[in-house]
């Protein structure tokens, strides 16, 4: 197949570029500074380049977390997305796979499944990330055929969750808090295998994530010992209703996906 990979320097693009490679794919990737230079705020280039790759499928990986600036990422996964999807159903393209995040669930007591809806009323500053994912995955459900990968909390090489990441930083200052909020998460190379994976399944929603949603309290300690910094004291309190953490289920009981990673305690361990 032909795949754009747009986002193709990122954390799971430049990873996946080679992967899908290897597989016999040709990937055209494009990227505000990759093998075609495109800013995917500018409509009518990604226009272009979309057009002139004559892709398969497009494949959506683009971020903009490297500053840590929330409101740029929902910018781009509003306008960037909008301007890629429009690109692609212009070109004929059928399939797009695109990543969203796992953590943007409405509140409730249980780890969340993929039909759980959104928290839409989310107050800010939470508000601006869940708008920016439901922008994003209303577009790519425009395709003829789509996959959405709901990604759990990215850890490994080149993440924030990294040796040198942003958040053992924050952390070493102590402020990563270790709360009672559960979180998901996953290792930057699972996110990649189902991305390569998600060229097969069917249409829908899938939660991306390892098989052990946790609170705070527990993996930032573990995380900080990982990443050689000091842990920062448990705290005592609820934990947001929100912050339930997310369900793997359908992809490893339907679409037979397992992690390599199947919990962050090992995980970890390879930092």
């Amino acid at each position: 197949m032909r795949i754009v990979l747009a986002g193709s320097t990122g954390v799971i693009g430049r990873r996946l570029q080679p992967l899908l490679t290897a597989q016999g794919h040709e990937v055209i990737g494009l990227a505000r500074n990759g093998p075609v230079a495109v800013d995917v705020l500018d409509r009518d280039a990604v226009a272009s380049a979309v057009r002139d790759a004559r892709p398969d499928v497009v494949m959506h990986q683009l971020t903009s977390l490297s500053t840590g600036d929330f409101a740029a990422n929902s910018q781009l996964r509003r306008v960037g997305t909008r301007n890629l999807v429009d690109a692609a159903l212009a070109a004929g393209v059928r399939r797009i796979v695109a990543q969203s995040i796992a953590w943007a669930y409405e509140p409730g007591a249980e780890p969340a499944a993929e039909k759980t809806p959104l928290d839409l009323r989310a107050p800010e500053p939470r508000q601006t990330s869940v708008a920016g994912a439901a922008a994003l995955e209303s577009a790519v459900q425009e395709a003829p055929e789509w996959v959405v990968l709901r990604y759990g909390t990215l850890y490994g090489p080149g993440t924030w969750y990294a040796r040198d990441g942003l958040m053992a930083q924050l952390a070493a200052a102590g402020k990563v808090p270790a709360d009672a909020d559960v979180s998901s998460l996953l290792h930057v190379d699972d996110a990649v295998a189902a991305a390569v994976a998600a060229l097969e399944w069917p249409t829908g929603t899938v939660n991306v994530c390892d098989d052990e949603p946790a609170a705070a309290s527990e993996w930032v300690p573990a995380f900080c010992t990982a990443a050689g910094v000091p842990a920062p004291p448990v705290t005592a309190g609820e934990r947001h209703g929100w912050a339930r953490g997310a369900s793997n289920h359908h992809a490893r009981t339907h679409l037979g996906w397992t992690p390599a990673h199947p919990s962050w305690r090992e995980g970890f361990a390879t930092l």
